[in-house]
């Protein structure tokens, strides 16, 4: 018997379509290769994955349209979240992924690559860490008043500013040969500022690669010379539309002037939303680096419209939240800082409240005590000493109300009684040196700023000098730290103590300090000291004395001019002095 069978018509449009959402179905991301640097790496080496990747997005910089994270598993079991960045300073890939492992044995680690179609997780691979002579990124000392690099290591910085031009890619004034000049000279950082990665030309949530890519080039440099950098994040100029004249005045070049005015940077919400991803680039791009010292966030605050036409708390309001950001997310915790500018008023205390290193600048002339008349040598009203009291008062000043190592972030240059050329201002920074360092910061004065004529006049030797007798300092690992207020010898007198060695620096512009007799009462009672004076300008130790503490009372006597062979060994202006406990 035939039957007859109905094929149901299934109109033609719907089987097109069902075919073509076949075809075109979206895919989640794909890893087309992958390569590490190295598969073993030393302790505190960069580890870096090079990846190229198959996936849906429109800003590869914006983690909601990509984002690529490494789950990284430490030996001891510690997790640690990495992400990735677009890097198209890579002829091979176009992302890369970088760490810097603390632990020595096997890690482990996971991909994850995320778009808007999905995650693709990849299979868990490992590598290898060994020893290595490095010793890490800069943290806080257990003391809470200096620095240490991450193995336990002391850290005194010896350094200043050094700015680039930062919009190239393998060009800029920062130099391989003036690193080598300055690590000669025992300099171990260097501060800069740096143009915002954001431009007119790359568009907010886009970032210069050429840009990008020379600060790379210049912590590479300092990781080779074993050398930290100060990177300031925001320059005043940058956020000022009407404040300060000239090349201090940048807003204009600042694509964020797109969404907010200078005045209200602070507060705008949608800027703020544009920082956030930016801060997640420069921390998944340089913070693995062990050259990385500093996120100096903001340089002087009150140079920016935000500031002055805005609203000054909410600039604190705004800096705290960048800190907060940066302790959020940075996996190595690097440190932060902010200034307000030179000047007797310009005092920041909420800044130096919420950064992690209060950070005063001083430039004598804005507001503070200098001779305007042209009197060189009046009694009290020596240029010279004004200068070093400045520095003295606002270290004291940031030792007593801060619990934190302190820094003069800027300084030097101009805004002083003498001129850079002038022998007054080589003895005035040689005095900012010591006088700060006897007083409580955790690195010397940032000076303002390095050139070939600065180095020539002014640098030569007096780092050198004043890394010498710093070494001679466990600076992280003193205890009981407490400021001298009651020592006397020469014209002015300074000290710290702690529970293993007293140091200082004594000082009479207006003579010398030859034969010059030191009293410092201190809270130790009855201990016997090695004495280790310190010639500042020859940079040398003298042979090592005998003091005696008793009743909470120390004496020493700084020797007198000698002549040795025909030449005179003059002491100078000022000394400086070691006093080692002697173990019992």
């Amino acid at each position: 018997m035939k039957r007859n069978f109905t094929i149901p018509r299934i109109p033609f449009v719907l089987i097109f379509l069902s075919s073509m959402s076949t075809l075109f179905a979206a895919t989640i991301p794909q890893v087309l290769f992958i390569r590490s640097n190295k598969d073993t790496v030393g302790m505190y080496e960069k580890w870096e994955l090079s990846l190229d990747i198959k996936a849906e997005y429109v800003n590869p910089f914006n983690p909601e349209d990509i984002s690529i994270t490494a789950q990284i598993l430490s030996p001891s079991g510690i997790p640690w979240k990495i992400n990735g960045f677009y890097n198209y300073n890579s002829w091979q890939s176009l992302w890369n992924l970088r760490f810097s492992p603390n632990e020595i044995g096997t890690w482990s680690y996971q991909l994850f690559i995320k778009d808007k179609n999905g995650v693709h997780d990849s299979i868990r691979n490992s590598f290898i860490v060994k020893p290595s002579i490095h010793k890490g990124p800069i943290h806080i000392a257990p003391n809470k008043r200096y620095l240490q690099y991450a193995n336990g290591t002391s850290f005194y910085g010896t350094g200043m500013w050094y700015n680039d031009n930062y919009a190239s890619y393998n060009k800029g004034q920062i130099t391989a040969s003036v690193l080598d000049e300055m690590k000669n000279l025992n300099m171990n950082f260097i501060s800069t500022f740096i143009a915002p990665l954001e431009t007119q030309g790359s568009g907010l949530g886009r970032y210069d690669q050429a840009a990008a890519g020379r600060i790379d080039e210049i912590l590479t440099m300092l990781e080779e010379r074993d050398m930290q950098l100060s990177l300031n994040i925001w320059f005043h100029a940058y956020l000022s539309e009407t404040v300060w004249p000239g090349g201090n005045k940048r807003w204009n070049t600042n694509p964020y002037k797109q969404i907010t005015a200078a005045k209200d940077f602070y507060r705008s919400e949608e800027a703020w939303k544009y920082q956030e991803q930016l801060y997640r680039y420069m921390i998944a791009r340089y913070s693995h680096s062990r050259a990385l010292m500093l996120w100096f966030v903001i340089d002087e605050v009150n140079g920016t419209d935000g500031w002055v036409s805005g609203d000054s708390l909410q600039a604190a309001e705004w800096g705290k939240k960048v800190h907060t950001y940066f302790k959020a997310n940075d996996p190595y915790q690097h440190l932060t800082t902010g200034t307000r500018s030179g000047g007797i008023n310009e005092y920041w205390h909420e800044g130096y409240q919420i950064f992690d290193l209060p950070n005063r600048e001083i430039y004598e002339a804005q507001g503070f005590p200098i001779l305007r008349d042209g009197k060189i040598d009046a009694g009290d009203e020596h240029p010279l000493s004004l200068s070093y009291l400045n520095y003295a008062d606002q270290v004291k000043r940031l030792w007593d109300s801060y619990k934190k190592p302190a820094i003069i972030g800027e300084t030097g240059w101009d805004h002083t009684f003498y001129e850079p050329s002038m022998p007054g201002y080589q003895a005035m920074y040689h005095n900012a040196l010591w006088v700060s360092l006897a007083n409580g910061t955790a690195m010397t004065p940032f000076w303002w700023a390095y050139s070939g004529y600065l180095n020539d006049n002014i640098f030569t030797n007096q780092n050198r000098s004043i890394a010498r007798f710093t070494r001679e300092i466990p600076w992280a690992k003193l205890t009981g730290l407490a400021r001298i207020n009651n020592i006397s010898g020469g014209k002015h007198a300074f000290a710290i103590e702690s529970d293993q060695v007293i140091f200082g620096w004594v000082a009479n512009p207006d003579s010398d300090v030859s034969n010059a007799e030191i009293n410092i009462n201190t809270t130790k009672a009855n201990n016997n000291y090695t004495l280790k004076l310190f010639h500042t300008w020859r940079g040398q130790f003298l042979p090592d004395t005998k003091v005696i503490c008793q009743n909470g009372a120390i004496h020493f006597t700084v020797p007198t001019l000698k002549i040795e062979g025909g030449q005179g060994k003059y002491m100078g202006q000022d000394v400086a002095f070691i006093l080692e406990l002697e173990k019992n």
